[in-house]
């Protein structure tokens, strides 16, 4: 079947509840935002930030000696090697494709499990590399709570793997472009990986000028798995 890139006759059931269920996650999640409640997940962003970082060393030939998650919503990658440019903007970009790629994964069943499924896969990997106890209590904390919730899915008739997929999705998406305006745009951190990337790139741009150009990136990533996602389930 042709995908109809052009949303004709939309919208129908499963895209109205598609995107009612995002614009819910996203009052939910501002709403929540400086609660406790949040934290485990902006902690999940936060290692998907630096799991980013840890792929785009090792695709570039480096080594990753270890992965820091922190309780205060930081985190550390620990490398050696690799391609220094490709490395640093890793995290934030890559955090943010990670977002849609689980919100796209959401539009089906089997999707979702495919991303439950890898997404515990790489919660194990990390599990051993991980330098510190907050890490390793995120990995074991969410493996046990998404092996809960897919074997509801499967046993009973609580079957909400597909919108635990996408709050993770929708959190991930707007905590990256949250992170990207609080770290690189209204405050300058000079520790920053946008002004250490302005450091390394030839580009004359500054850590506030890549840190919008991420940001916009960040957004296109967004607003492109909203239209993909429709694409999908028209």
């Amino acid at each position: 079947m042709r995908p109809n890139w052009e949303l004709k006759h939309c919208c129908n059931h499963e895209q109205v509840v598609f995107m009612v269920t995002v614009g819910v996650c996203t009052v939910v999640i501002l709403a929540l935002w400086r609660t406790i409640l949040l934290r485990p997940f902006k902690l999940v962003t936060v290692f998907l930030h630096e799991a980013s970082h840890a792929i785009a060393c090792k695709l570039t030939c480096g080594h990753v000696e270890g992965i820091q998650v922190h309780a205060d919503e930081g985190g550390t990658t620990q490398t050696r090697g690799g391609v220094y440019w490709i490395i640093l903007p890793a995290g934030y970009l890559g955090s943010s494709f990670w977002g849609m790629t689980l919100i796209l994964a959401s539009t089906n069943l089997l999707t979702a499990r495919i991303a439950a499924g890898c997404f515990i896969g790489a919660l194990l990997v990390v599990l051993f590399v991980a330098k510190n106890w907050t890490l390793r209590g995120l990995c074991i904390g969410f493996i046990v709570f998404l092996g809960v919730i897919w074997a509801l899915q499967e046993t009973t008739k609580v079957r909400i793997l597909r919108y635990i997929i996408l709050f993770i999705g929708v959190m991930n998406s707007l905590f990256s472009v949250y992170d990207i305006y609080d770290d690189l745009i209204s405050r300058r951190v000079h520790s920053s990986d946008a002004e250490k990337f302005a450091e390394v790139c030839p580009c004359p741009c500054t850590g506030v000028g890549w840190g919008v150009i991420w940001g916009l990136i960040s957004l296109l990533f967004l607003c492109g798995a909203m239209y993909l996602g429709l694409v999908i389930l028209s």
